[in-house]
């Protein structure tokens, strides 16, 4: 295989994450409006054409695995591991005492259902990308039986 070949090339490469983090969805009417946790399973595909340029340390690689995951951990799992997540507009603010309580504590300006944090990670993470490599999808699993995910080709 000549190296024209493999410049040519589209690959996905995908890197796995976990972290615990709790939330409370305000005025839904569930269990889940009661602060509760999860431990969180994030999956992230990013797309791109195979580097190769020789004697070069990042020759075929879409991108260093160690890049990839300082990004993802630097605006995404650093922020919400083992944080209390809550709606900017639900009373929580109010509650005497919470900040003092809470180390970790996050108002966002969104529902943070999986869904909505999905979404949040995506803006987050897209911004740090190497300009030649895009977002391919994302999944954040709730629950070992629930998740959301997001494609890019849905969203075009």
């Amino acid at each position: 295989m000549t190296t024209n070949i493999l410049k040519k090339q589209t690959v996905r490469v995908t890197k796995k994450f976990t972290f615990d983090m709790a939330h409370a969805l305000y005025g839904y009417d569930g269990p889940c409006k009661n602060i509760h946790g999860h431990t969180y399973k994030l999956s992230v595909t990013l797309r791109g054409k195979i580097y190769q340029e020789e004697l070069h340390p990042k020759t075929g690689m879409v991108i260093d695995f160690t890049d990839f995951k300082k990004i993802v951990r630097k605006q995404v799992i650093d922020v919400f591991d083992h944080s209390l997540v809550l709606n900017s507009n639900s009373p929580h603010k109010t509650i005497e005492g919470l900040d003092e309580h809470f180390e970790k504590l996050n108002y966002v300006p969104y529902q943070p259902s999986c869904e909505n944090l999905l979404i949040d990670f995506i803006n987050r993470i897209l911004p740090e990308l190497p300009n030649n490599i895009s977002m391919n999808n994302m999944k954040l699993e709730e629950t070992p039986t629930s998740f959301a995910e997001w494609f890019a080709e849905d969203n075009m």
